[in-house]
């Protein structure tokens, strides 16, 4: 990526942002070894560069080397000013509306992350205290709305997918929409910009002012992938498994449409989660889906899910091609059931408390070169647990493909090296060989795909 045309301006926030302490100000305004600092830069540029067709975080940074964030505290709050910004996120000298929203969204979050850590009130240690510190964040973030009925259905899948792919996620989106349903994603193009598409038209349609288009994501994943401009609602969780997390205490359902390694890395965490014995009677409906055209990649995906997690995994979830009507009124259904059950046990609507999520699944995991080569890919494990280390390996996946830590990793230390039993070796390198045949590895345009990793067979 070539130098960008760049803009100096200076924003205040839209609505409203939480008065910044003297000491959080100093923080952000901290150069060169400041870490929250840098984390709210890189975090910022992503967001202004909403409309990039590039998924490499480190091409992104190298194409805006001058950019800068200066934080003043003012009177009525703060303002940022923004020194050899991205053009593109300016209409005569104007932030666009969306930008300007998400550009404080991203402050206000790392903000009280950092804050949250510092006072140590996060308990590590336990997974309640990972499930609590997760709540806070999306609580902080005005994200959880009491008394509401359940609505919110996830979207997962790839952000380089065909344009067939893409326009399927648009029409399920639309009859989501259609029957009243707000949409989640990770925020990013592809999968996670199609269903909010679908659904604006849709929610238009039956004059539903009040639509949803929640994106949840990670400081790895947004500099990689900027956040769509559909997006209303965004948050920006610490890691990776904390996001997830998040998907899974606020959705209450969630559809897999066609991706790579980052939607197998989901997929394998939902399945873990709901085969966890705690979990076997609580209702959570998932869908497996996607065009006709797509029928191949779903029989891959659920082939692979047989071969390695077994029948029972499969029966968590329903396989359905080329039928989006028929996609919306199953999620429907299902929601319908969710609503019944949580009202029976006084659960409630707005955060999935009942739902067992195992500390392995909660753990940040660093994908080093030691770590993916020591992950355990056998079968002498509960089947919850060898979806999370599946999950792991196709984290550090995602990680060597799009993060910018990772590229440098293994442009240093070469390709990731992953060992197991023999067969679960054999069914994750076809699934990682017809990825990469059908280039869902990386976003079309660009180079050849380079593989990150190394299946050891």
């Amino acid at each position: 990526m070539s130098l960008r045309n760049t803009i100096n301006a200076s924003v205040s926030p839209k609505g409203s942002l939480e008065t910044l302490s003297q000491r959080e100000v100093q923080q952000l305004r901290e150069t060169g070894s400041g870490s929250v600092y840098a984390l709210f830069r890189q975090c910022a540029l992503a967001i202004l560069n909403t409309g990039s067709h590039s998924d490499n975080a480190k091409t992104i940074l190298e194409a805006y080397p001058d950019f800068e964030v200066k934080i003043h505290q003012q009177d009525r709050g703060i303002r940022l000013e923004l020194l050899n910004a991205p053009a593109d996120a300016f209409v005569d000298g104007e932030m666009i509306a969306s930008t300007r929203e998400m550009l404080f969204s991203a402050l206000r979050d790392i903000v009280y992350t950092q804050s949250e850590l510092e006072n140590q009130r996060v308990d590590t240690e336990t997974s309640q205290g990972l499930t609590d510190y997760v709540f806070h964040l999306l609580r902080n973030a005005r994200t959880l709305r009491a008394g509401v009925e359940p609505k919110i259905v996830v979207c997962w899948g790839g952000h380089s997918i065909s344009s067939e792919e893409y326009k399927y996620t648009k029409r399920a989106g639309h009859e989501l929409g259609l029957r009243g349903m707000d949409i989640c994603t990770g925020c990013g193009p592809g999968v996670m910009k199609g269903p909010m598409k679908g659904a604006t038209i849709s929610h238009a349609k039956q004059r539903i002012l009040g639509g949803r288009y929640l994106g949840l994501t990670e400081p790895g994943i947004i500099a990689a992938e900027a956040p769509n401009p559909i997006v209303n609602e965004l948050v920006i969780l610490p890691d990776i498994e904390k996001r997830l997390e998040a998907f899974v205490r606020v959705g209450h359902g969630i559809i897999i449409f066609p991706g790579g390694a980052g939607t197998a890395e989901e997929f394998l965490y939902l399945l873990g989660i709901l085969m966890h014995p705690d979990n076997a009677e609580l209702p959570f409906p998932l869908i497996l889906t996607g065009p006709k055209s797509a029928a191949t990649y779903l029989q891959q995906l659920h082939a692979f899910i047989g071969d390695t997690l077994g029948e029972a995994a499969q029966k968590r979830y329903t396989l359905i091609v080329n039928d989006p009507t028929e996609v919306a009124r199953q999620m429907a259904a299902g929601i319908k059931a969710v609503q019944q059950f949580r009202r029976e046990r006084n659960d409630a609507f707005h955060f999935n408390w009942l739902l067992k999520i195992d500390g392995s699944f909660q753990h940040p995991f660093e994908p080093t070169h030691a770590n993916m080569a020591g992950l355990n890919l056998t079968r002498n494990q509960p089947l919850h647990e060898l979806a999370a280390n599946l999950r792991r390996a196709f984290s550090g996946i995602v990680a060597g493909n799009v993060k910018a830590h990772g590229i440098r990793l293994i442009e240093e230390h070469g390709p990731y090296e992953i060992s197991g039993d023999k067969d679960i070796m054999q069914t994750l390198d076809r699934l990682l060989q017809a990825f990469v045949e059908q280039h869902r590895m990386k976003l079309p345009g660009g180079s050849a795909y380079v593989p990150c990793y190394r299946v050891v067979t």
